[in-house]
């Protein structure tokens, strides 16, 4: 595998996308103005379209786009299942609340969730950090695994849902602390006409549209577009990305409804990991950041790209058998060409006057064939109501995966470059060496579940599931540099794994939940990403998760939740990487791990007027064994402050004009697990303004960091750490036809 293949790869899709896009728009187009043969338009949210899921889905897709407050999850159970009867902390970020505050990629959505917060993924990846726990793994779209290392954008998707605590009796394995999972828009009997247009600081440029609504009474289409060229604050770093989502529904008959979705997205960025830290004399226990202009670059940005293609297309198919029984198929194939290259910053000279720079790249192909088969039946046993589902899972991903080391002048692994001038140009050759990573991997997963819904009264509940997953990772080290003769090249591990779900749910009235939980969830030693088993970890035991949560959820008013959740997650079995800051150290077990911590969350409408979103989270995260020398017992997680608030308050003065804030605090973070270098903590103030021209035409102002607040965003390791932006603004238009 070779850069060359991922280009070849990259231009057949590319004009395959741009002879079809023209006809899909037009298609679509065609499809939104009228019905065929003079049908009436078939309103989805009243109408009975066959099936229990494309019925909820477009309910909850008009609910996502007029409130902050979504009420109902299809995923969370796998069932159409009210928030409120869920015994487990789960966000919901609306479509509003994505579009009031000018949100295009998960991190920026996340903000305002409590018990989640971002890490930097090298500048290459999105990693966010679930009640401490780091992933870039526990990514799902429409409850499907989406896995691969890159930047998700937003432009597709109803609403982001965010589940936190182990979840493998619905996910499958992983879902460590959390997880992420998009619901896309999908084609539906509601007409939709809509184009975004927004533009702002630092050279941001960025359109979107979705357009679609029914053929006639039985078939409909939709198609959804993004296409973004931004600069940035940081010096020399600049983004490009585009996609195209195409979808279709019919019913085949009365009670079986066939969906069809196709998406093409391009992601093209300059791979960026901030600023190194001070070098830390004898005499000081840590440090901070080095406080160097919010643009200065460390490293080259002409050798540092990074872009993600993907490729994925999804069948859905679902069959009302009766009144109380359905069944649903999803079977989705992603593919996906990942690439990036980075020269970055290192550590820091004892004078603090240079700054070692590094380089190296990785480029990874995957390939996602995954199928879902879910049942759902409802019936009673005695004055007992069960919603039963029983399902299976079987899926297969393949994953290449190179790695190469950059060398500068004389063969030379690191340059000295001035710490007052650290963006550098500079020749760079790309070998392998021993340690460089090269190896294809195959993961192969059967699993099936089974759970079910028990109200026992009306005020008592019960879930109880149990997920089994058998989980086959086979690696086959492909390295020829320094490879010892003889040294084993395959590695086949078969991890049998058992993940039960139980809360108990008492509702004192109609409006408002009392829950206890526990869940259990288990990492392979393939890791996330699949391709991490070695010599060192083959006969390990996988990591084990184990969650103990009880929590409260109160509708004060149809419009307004407000919920709290106080949880226990242990980790055992947990690797690390020896040396922290080097990602090519050898992992080691470093026993277990605990967060403790308290989740408070308020959203919804106050009045007319008046809407908010509000989250505050209190996380002690720790080492419970000892490590290594400088990660010792009672290390605090890293990328996870202690104390954490948002508050998003948007208030409309009338029908035409309105305006929000939004403050967001967070107290002081470590860089790494050896907890040397903080990131000390800060509180940030962004604003909008809305105006409402006529009911097709609307503008909005989004403001960020609005005084201009110096900060670290978040790090990657000691010597990669991203300082916040300035303030930055952008002004969006939304036109509907």
């Amino acid at each position: 595998m070779t850069m060359s293949t991922f280009a070849v790869a990259r231009s057949r899709r590319v004009l395959l996308l741009a002879t079809s896009a023209a006809s899909l728009l037009a298609g679509a187009a065609f499809a939104a103005d009228a019905p065929a043969s003079g049908a009436p338009a078939i309103d989805q949210e009243s109408t009975n379209v066959s099936g229990v899921t494309v019925t909820a889905g477009a309910k909850a897709e008009a609910e996502s786009r007029e409130r902050y407050k979504v009420d109902r999850s299809l995923t969370a159970t796998k069932t159409d299942t009210p928030l409120i009867n869920v015994p487990q902390s789960v966000s919901v970020i609306s479509l509003k609340q994505i579009s009031d505050q000018a949100a295009s990629s998960i991190g920026d959505a996340v903000r305002y969730v409590p018990g989640v917060s971002s890490a930097q993924g090298e500048g290459n990846r999105e990693t966010l950090v679930f009640r401490g726990n780091q992933t870039t793994g526990d990514f799902f779209v429409d409850g499907v695994r989406d896995d691969v290392q890159t930047y998700r954008d937003l432009y597709n998707i109803d609403r982001l849902e965010i589940f936190r605590g182990p979840n493998a009796m619905i996910f499958g394995r992983g879902g460590i602390g959390g997880v992420a999972n998009r619901v896309t828009k999908m084609a539906g009997w509601t007409p939709v006409r809509e184009i975004k247009l927004e533009t702002g600081s630092y050279d941001h440029y960025r359109g979107s549209f979705d357009v679609g609504g029914p053929t006639n009474d039985i078939g409909a289409l939709r198609l959804t577009g993004v296409y973004e060229n931004s600069g940035s604050y940081r010096d020399d770093v600049d983004y490009e990305r585009w996609g195209l989502n195409p979808t279709a529904a019919f019913k085949a008959n009365p009670d079986t409804v066939v969906q069809l979705s196709y998406e093409h997205f391009e992601d093209e960025r300059v791979a960026d990991r901030g600023v190194s830290s001070h070098f830390r004399p004898a005499n000081v226990a840590r440090v901070q950041p080095l406080r160097t202009p919010r643009g200065q670059f460390f490293g080259d940005p002409t050798q540092s790209p990074t872009w993600t293609n993907t490729d994925a297309a999804t069948l859905f198919i679902e069959h009302q058998i009766s009144d109380t029984v359905s069944i649903r198929n999803r079977t989705r194939y992603a593919d996906y060409d990942k690439f990036y290259q980075n020269v970055f910053a290192g550590a820091v000279n004892a004078a603090e006057t240079t700054v070692e720079i590094s380089a190296y790249n990785n480029a990874t192909q995957r390939r996602n064939f995954i199928n879902q088969t879910d049942l759902n039946a409802k019936f009673s046993t005695g004055s007992i109501e069960h919603t039963l589902l029983a399902g299976a899972e079987f899926s297969r991903q393949t994953t290449d995966n190179l790695r190469q080391e950059g060398r500068f002048a004389g063969g030379a692994a690191t340059l000295i470059a001035p710490i007052n001038q650290p963006n550098i140009r500079a020749p760079i050759t790309w070998v392998q060496i021993a340690s460089s990573a090269r190896n294809k991997g195959v993961a192969k997963v059967a699993a099936g579940y089974v759970q079910d819904q028990i109200e026992l009264t009306s005020a008592l509940q019960i879930v109880a599931g149990v997920r089994y997953e058998n989980f086959e990772t086979v690696v086959h080290d492909l390295r020829t540099v320094g490879f010892p003769a003889g040294q084993q090249r395959d590695f086949d591990v078969t991890d049998k794994l058992w993940s039960p779900r139980v809360g108990v749910i008492y509702k004192p009235v109609a409006s408002a939940s009392i829950y206890a939980g526990y869940s259990k969830t288990y990492q392979p030693r393939g890791g996330d990403q699949l391709t991490s088993l070695s010599l060192t970890n083959q006969n390990l035991a996988p990591e084990k998760f184990q969650n103990y949560e009880i929590g409260a959820k109160w509708d004060v008013t149809p419009d307004i939740n407000l919920s709290v959740a106080v949880f226990q997650l242990d980790r055992d079995n947990v690797l690390a990487l020896a040396n922290p800051n080097d990602p090519t150290s050898a992992s080691v077990p470093v026993g277990r791990q605990r967060t403790k911590g308290v989740e408070l969350a308020a959203t919804g409408k106050i009045t007319d007027q008046l809407n908010v979103i509000g989250a505050y989270t209190y996380l002690d995260g720790t080492f419970l064994d000892n490590v290594s020398g400088t990660v010792k017992a009672g290390n605090i997680l890293p990328n996870m402050p202690k104390n954490s608030a948002s508050l998003w308050t948007r208030y409309d003065i009338n029908p035409k004009l309105g305006g929000a804030v939004g403050v967001i605090h967070q107290g002081e973070r470590y860089a790494a697990t050896d907890n040397t270098v903080y990131m000390p903590g800060f509180t940030r103030v962004d604003a909008a303004l809305y105006y409402t021209i006529n009911e097709k035409v609307a503008v909005q102002v989004n403001a960020e960091n609005l005084l201009n607040e110096r900060y670290f965003l978040f790090a990657n390791s000691n010597t990669n750490i991203t300082p916040g932006s300035p303030t930055a603004f952008k002004v969006g238009l939304t036109a509907k036809f």
